[in-house]
Protein backbone atom coordinates (compact mmCIF):
# COMPACT_ATOMS: atom_id res chain seq x y z
CA UNK A 1 0.00 0.00 0.00
CA UNK A 2 1.45 3.33 -1.09
CA UNK A 3 0.77 6.07 1.49
CA UNK A 4 1.44 9.80 1.33
CA UNK A 5 1.64 11.68 4.64
CA UNK A 6 1.24 15.43 4.20
CA UNK A 7 2.22 16.98 7.53
CA UNK A 8 4.21 20.17 8.17
CA UNK A 9 5.42 19.12 11.64
CA UNK A 10 8.53 17.12 10.76
CA UNK A 11 8.73 15.25 14.06
CA UNK A 12 5.06 14.27 13.93
CA UNK A 13 5.36 13.22 10.27
CA UNK A 14 8.36 11.03 11.13
CA UNK A 15 6.43 9.50 14.05
CA UNK A 16 3.57 8.54 11.70
CA UNK A 17 5.98 7.25 9.04
CA UNK A 18 7.96 5.10 11.50
CA UNK A 19 4.82 3.76 13.15
CA UNK A 20 3.13 2.80 9.89
CA UNK A 21 6.35 1.50 8.31
CA UNK A 22 6.47 -1.27 10.90
CA UNK A 23 4.03 -2.95 8.52
CA UNK A 24 6.24 -3.98 5.59
CA UNK A 25 3.33 -3.72 3.15
CA UNK A 26 3.07 0.05 3.78
CA UNK A 27 5.32 2.28 1.66
CA UNK A 28 5.17 5.73 3.30
CA UNK A 29 6.27 9.00 1.67
CA UNK A 30 6.22 12.25 3.64
CA UNK A 31 5.57 15.76 2.30
CA UNK A 32 5.73 18.91 4.41
CA UNK A 33 3.39 20.94 2.18
CA UNK A 34 0.30 20.28 0.10
CA UNK A 35 1.92 21.91 -2.91
CA UNK A 36 4.79 19.38 -2.82
CA UNK A 37 2.35 16.47 -2.63
CA UNK A 38 0.32 17.83 -5.56
CA UNK A 39 3.49 17.85 -7.69
CA UNK A 40 4.24 14.22 -6.72
CA UNK A 41 0.65 13.23 -7.56
CA UNK A 42 1.19 14.11 -11.20
CA UNK A 43 3.27 10.94 -11.54
CA UNK A 44 2.03 8.75 -8.72
CA UNK A 45 -1.43 8.53 -7.16
CA UNK A 46 -1.09 6.70 -3.80
CA UNK A 47 -3.62 4.35 -2.26
CA UNK A 48 -3.98 6.55 0.82
CA UNK A 49 -3.27 10.18 1.66
CA UNK A 50 -3.05 11.20 5.30
CA UNK A 51 -3.40 14.98 5.28
CA UNK A 52 -2.95 17.47 8.11
CA UNK A 53 -5.80 19.96 8.14
CA UNK A 54 -3.64 22.95 9.12
CA UNK A 55 -0.85 23.11 6.57
CA UNK A 56 1.07 26.26 5.67
CA UNK A 57 0.01 27.67 2.32
CA UNK A 58 -2.53 25.24 0.90
CA UNK A 59 -4.65 23.83 3.75
CA UNK A 60 -5.49 20.15 3.97
CA UNK A 61 -9.02 20.73 2.73
CA UNK A 62 -7.74 22.89 -0.18
CA UNK A 63 -5.34 20.06 -1.03
CA UNK A 64 -8.25 17.60 -1.01
CA UNK A 65 -10.38 19.90 -3.17
CA UNK A 66 -7.54 20.19 -5.70
CA UNK A 67 -7.13 16.41 -6.13
CA UNK A 68 -10.58 14.91 -5.49
CA UNK A 69 -11.49 14.80 -9.19
CA UNK A 70 -8.49 12.45 -9.73
CA UNK A 71 -9.40 10.05 -6.93
CA UNK A 72 -10.82 6.59 -7.53
CA UNK A 73 -13.33 5.07 -5.11
CA UNK A 74 -10.76 2.74 -3.57
CA UNK A 75 -8.36 5.57 -2.71
CA UNK A 76 -8.66 7.06 0.76
CA UNK A 77 -8.00 10.54 2.07
CA UNK A 78 -7.69 10.72 5.84
CA UNK A 79 -7.82 14.20 7.33
CA UNK A 80 -5.72 14.72 10.48
CA UNK A 81 -6.27 17.49 12.99
CA UNK A 82 -5.48 18.36 16.58
CA UNK A 83 -8.87 20.10 16.70
CA UNK A 84 -11.78 18.00 17.99
CA UNK A 85 -14.63 19.99 16.46
CA UNK A 86 -17.86 18.39 15.25
CA UNK A 87 -18.71 21.32 12.96
CA UNK A 88 -15.33 21.06 11.25
CA UNK A 89 -15.78 17.30 10.77
CA UNK A 90 -19.22 17.94 9.29
CA UNK A 91 -17.71 20.42 6.83
CA UNK A 92 -15.12 17.77 5.80
CA UNK A 93 -17.89 15.22 5.22
CA UNK A 94 -19.88 17.72 3.17
CA UNK A 95 -16.83 18.21 0.93
CA UNK A 96 -16.41 14.46 0.49
CA UNK A 97 -13.78 13.54 3.09
CA UNK A 98 -14.88 10.27 4.67
CA UNK A 99 -12.15 9.70 7.26
CA UNK A 100 -11.02 12.06 10.00
CA UNK A 101 -8.54 11.31 12.77
CA UNK A 102 -7.79 13.46 15.79
CA UNK A 103 -4.12 13.82 16.72
CA UNK A 104 -4.30 12.20 20.13
CA UNK A 105 -2.79 9.21 21.89
CA UNK A 106 -4.81 6.86 19.64
CA UNK A 107 -3.80 8.40 16.31
CA UNK A 108 -1.76 5.41 15.07
CA UNK A 109 -4.42 2.87 16.12
CA UNK A 110 -7.08 4.97 14.39
CA UNK A 111 -5.03 5.29 11.19
CA UNK A 112 -4.28 1.56 11.10
CA UNK A 113 -7.97 0.72 11.63
CA UNK A 114 -8.88 2.86 8.61
CA UNK A 115 -6.00 1.52 6.49
CA UNK A 116 -7.09 -2.04 7.24
CA UNK A 117 -10.75 -1.29 6.51
CA UNK A 118 -11.77 -1.75 10.14
CA UNK A 119 -13.41 1.64 10.60
CA UNK A 120 -16.02 0.07 12.88
CA UNK A 121 -13.20 -0.41 15.44
CA UNK A 122 -12.34 3.27 15.40
CA UNK A 123 -14.34 6.12 16.89
CA UNK A 124 -14.38 9.73 15.76
CA UNK A 125 -14.90 11.05 19.24
CA UNK A 126 -14.34 9.76 22.76
CA UNK A 127 -17.39 7.88 23.94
Amino acid sequence: MNIFVIEDDGIYAEFIKKSLSQNSSYKVNVFSAGEDAVKALSTNLPDVMIVDYKLPGMTGIEFYESIKSKLKDEQKVIMLSAIDDGNMVLSFIQKGVRDYVIKDENVIDSLIAILEGKEEDYYLFDQ
